[in-house]
């Protein structure tokens, strides 16, 4: 590792809080199948599905020995890409853990790899093609909010489908660990649509969860067996609706004049798979303090920056679905 001219103490605390930062919202890195790539492999993974197998009946013959069945599998490749950005400032840092320069743009870092991650999943997760639209047959005919029965429609077809609930929630860190959850479906959407969620019939807010239900960060509440959790990097279409009061209200528009389009990102167990680099090296901290050298005689410059490794791929688009709607302005 690189740290410049820090101390090896200093620098695996940077690493740590860092990380700590950087998954403390974590949304979409919670929900999928997760994988570790060893260091020094490759920057490509496969997950293996496995197709399930003919249910119908087989009836035994005495002394007859069934044909069988093959197994069927299907390899989904992802690739790695690596991810970073840094950032540079003029006040002189000393080597200590209280630095507030430092610890400053170590949490402003820790939220930019958080959210540049994120973004990067939701990329990914949005091109699902299993989609419900809250009105029309296409997104650009799309103007009426989320409803209870469209919330019970995909629950009815991810059933249908045989999607599994999740059961259990991935936090990230130098050490991956998961938490069980009561099975559910998570829908994943911007925090925009946080009022029309709430009208919906048979809405329940955390505050009235059971104790063994848990709260989920940045959990809006439940409906039904979704539960739902806000994430602002599930941004909108802008504009890529019907018209922005088509449902005679108006909804959202960044333009005044068609309904900026909402994913709801609805996720069934190993839908997707997400990746990670081993260990310590999921997120690496590089710290640079100010140094007389030439273009810097004065040791005025000092920069600190993050890197790492990550990918994110759909295994299974029937256990994932899309719902896109207005939100209600």
């Amino acid at each position: 590792m690189l740290y410049s001219d820090i101390s090896p103490r200093t620098a695996a605390y940077a690493d740590l809080k860092l990380l700590e930062r950087s998954t403390l919202n974590n949304i979409l890195g919670r929900w999928g199948q997760n994988r570790t790539l060893p260091t020094k492999k490759s920057q490509t993974v496969k997950f293996r599905r496995y197709t399930k197998l003919d249910k119908t009946p087989v009836i035994l013959a005495e002394g007859v020995t069934p044909a069988g069945k093959t197994l069927a599998v299907t390899d989904i490749p992802c690739i790695l890409y690596q991810f970073g950005d840094w950032v540079r400032y003029t006040d002189v840092i000393e080597d200590t853990h209280e630095d507030p320069v430092l610890n400053e743009t170590k949490d402003l870092l820790g939220d930019q790899a958080d959210e540049m991650l994120d973004t990067m999943r939701f990329g990914v997760l949005k091109a699902g093609t299993n989609v419900l639209y809250t009105n029309g047959t296409q997104r650009t005919d799309v103007y009426s909010v989320i409803s209870s029965d469209l919330i019970r429609s995909a629950v009815r077809i991810l059933e249908k489908q045989e999607a599994r609930k999740q059961t259990q929630m991935i936090s990230g860190g130098a050490k991956i660990n998961t938490y069980p959850i009561p099975d559910c479906y998570i829908a994943v959407c911007a925090t925009d649509l946080t009022p029309d969620i709430e009208r919906c019939t048979g809405f329940k807010s955390p505050s009235e969860y059971a104790s063994s239900m848990g709260v989920i960060p940045g959990e809006i509440g439940s409906v039904g067996k979704m539960r739902f959790i806000g994430d602002n990097n599930c941004v909108a279409w802008a504009n890529g609706g019907g018209n922005y009061n088509g449902a005679g209200y108006d909804t959202l528009t960044t333009a005044g004049a068609k309904s900026d389009v909402y994913p709801i990102l609805i996720l069934g167990k190993d839908a997707y798979g997400v990746v990670n680099l081993a260990g310590k090296n999921a997120i690496q901290t590089l710290i640079a303090n100010p140094k007389a050298q030439v273009g810097d005689e004065l040791a005025q410059k000092g920069s600190m920056g993050w890197k790492g490794w990550n990918g994110c791929a759909i295994l299974n688009d029937l256990w994932m679905l899309r719902i896109e709607c207005a939100a209600k302005g």
